[in-house]
């Protein structure tokens, strides 16, 4: 049985027939074909098909397609700037090597998204609960946090290296990783 649903998706608004068996991940991806929105596990253990709705991160793959009525959807495809730039976040994932296989990466970018556009200085332990339900098999995370928190600093507006590495002690800049041994940096 198909229903008419609307919805908002990436800014764009949105009138289609759906199946009310389908998912949220299966219309995204099979019928308005915006891949970049991924299935890992296909029942909301791995994150990889987070996206934003209502400023939430959800698992697409057990969120009902017939639920987005009358709400706004992001996925990764929105974070796509029309001069070629990335957005803040998914710069951060490049530059702080953030990114391995890649499988992984729009899932915790949504997740990321989410948290940042309402908390841009949120703390590790913070970045971390927000990143809990999504699995990457390829890293130890610490890149990935990086990356989040790296991020959030730029998009409140704190892009300097000093102030960064003052707020964390531990944080390696690359500054420190240039000096030679027995120098001290001031």
């Amino acid at each position: 049985m198909t229903k008419p649903i609307s919805f908002i998706l990436n800014g764009d608004e949105i009138s289609c027939d759906i199946q009310d068996h389908w998912t949220l991940l299966h219309l995204l991806r099979e019928e308005l074909g915006l891949i970049g929105t991924k299935e890992g596990c296909g029942n909301g253990e791995c994150g990889a098909c987070t996206v934003i709705v209502d400023q939430l991160a959800v698992n697409s793959c057990l969120y009902l397609a017939a639920d987005v009525q009358g709400k706004q959807i992001q996925t990764i495809e929105s974070l796509a700037v029309h001069t070629g730039s990335l957005h803040p976040i998914q710069q951060s994932f490049v530059d702080n090597g953030g990114i391995q296989c890649g499988f992984c990466t729009p899932g915790m970018i949504m997740s990321a998204k989410a948290l940042l556009d309402k908390d841009p200085g949120a703390d590790q332990e913070t970045i971390k609960h927000a990143l809990a339900g999504n699995i990457c098999r390829c890293t130890g995370y610490v890149q990935i946090l990086d990356s989040v928190a790296a991020a959030g600093r730029q998009m409140a507006g704190n892009q300097g290296e000093g102030a960064a590495a003052a707020k964390d002690p531990g944080t390696i800049t690359q500054q420190s990783m240039n000096k030679k041994a027995g120098e001290v940096i001031t």
